[in-house]
């Protein structure tokens, strides 16, 4: 998987980034915003965690509950879903929640990108006070008794060799299709589904036609849906 650019150093930074409309994180390697302009934690909530059944299918977890996540970005992900994991986990469960960022944000990015979210106040500070200053590799913070994030820093597919994990639910949120194509092939989504467990599911804002037969080729079963913020579709699925 290449780079966008193989002079740019391999971790965010402020000269990977811009603030745009509303203050809104923009990422210069990408020319995409990290997460939709009309509400980025209600989309999550839509896409990723309804997307996948979830917090639905965690009042069944036993063990440990994995998430993967391609497309760290700004951690909004990881606090609107350890938000409502504190709602609704069963207390002999855990949360292991999986990301692979390619570049990732600095402490202060990421205080400055989540705090426009007040409903997140209590995560976004538990979270960016245990985020290191110079994070590289394999970033593991224990984030409560019942929760552990780990970000892989680098390249996703290698990552996701690297990773002896199993996953039950992936977010793929990586940047627009258009915009990253690498993060959608069919290598990345024949990796991922390897590490999915059977009726392990997958949710995604992306509907591209590429993506789409990508996924159904390596073994998903995949389903369009309603996207959100009038986005006509979203997709999807479960491994068999």
């Amino acid at each position: 998987m290449r780079h966008p650019d193989e002079n740019m150093p391999a971790r965010a930074g402020s000269n990977m980034l811009d603030w745009r409309e509303g203050d809104m994180p923009y990422s210069l390697a990408f020319g995409d915003h990290f997460y939709c302009q009309t509400d980025g934690r209600q989309e999550c909530s839509h896409v990723s965690l309804s997307g996948n059944g979830l917090p639905e299918r965690w009042q069944t977890a036993q063990g440990t509950f994995r998430i993967g996540e391609l497309g760290f970005g700004t951690a909004l992900n990881l606090c609107e879903t350890w938000r409502q994991w504190k709602l609704h986990r069963p207390t002999n469960a855990k949360l292991h929640f999986v990301s692979f960022e390619l570049y990732p944000m600095t402490t202060s990015e990421l205080d400055r990108a989540l705090s426009h979210w007040p409903q997140l106040d209590a995560e976004r500070k538990a979270f960016v006070a245990q985020w290191p200053s110079d994070p590289e590799g394999w970033v593991d913070i224990t984030l409560d008794e019942q929760t552990r994030l780990t970000v892989f820093c680098g390249d996703a597919m290698q990552g996701i060799i690297q990773s002896t994990d199993t996953f039950d639910a992936w977010y793929l949120d990586g940047f627009a299709p258009a915009k990253n194509p690498d993060m959608w092939s069919l290598e990345i989504m024949a990796a991922l589904f390897a590490k999915t467990a059977p009726g392990g599911t997958f949710a995604t804002f992306a509907a591209a036609g590429f993506v789409r037969r990508n996924l159904g080729t390596v073994g998903f079963t995949v389903e369009r849906r309603p996207g959100f913020a009038g986005k006509r579709e979203m997709l999807c699925g479960v491994k068999p």
